[in-house]
């Protein structure tokens, strides 16, 4: 059903797929729901504060990935193009 709507909408569900995918694995690694973030801070015993300083870069370029993705889909549709899909 989503899948019908996505394509109703005139965007290829190969790209909305890779565009969910990319926003869920933001949302696993950042607070307040990171949930990734959260279970690595337990098992190392490191704070948040501690773990999430370093990390600013790594969540600032999954972010430009996912809108450079989102607004370009040239970038994520080229190999399942050469596939023929």
């Amino acid at each position: 059903m989503a899948l019908s709507w996505v394509s109703a909408m005139g965007v290829d569900p190969i790209h909305f797929g890779i565009i969910m995918v990319l926003n869920l694995s933001v949302g696993l690694c950042t607070p307040p729901v990171g949930s990734v973030l959260f279970i690595g801070c337990s098992i190392s015993g490191l704070s948040i504060d501690k773990v999430i300083k370093p990390l600013i870069p790594m969540f600032l370029a999954m972010v430009v990935v996912l809108l450079l993705v989102t607004y370009l889909p040239q970038l994520s549709l080229w190999l399942p193009a050469k596939f023929g899909f």
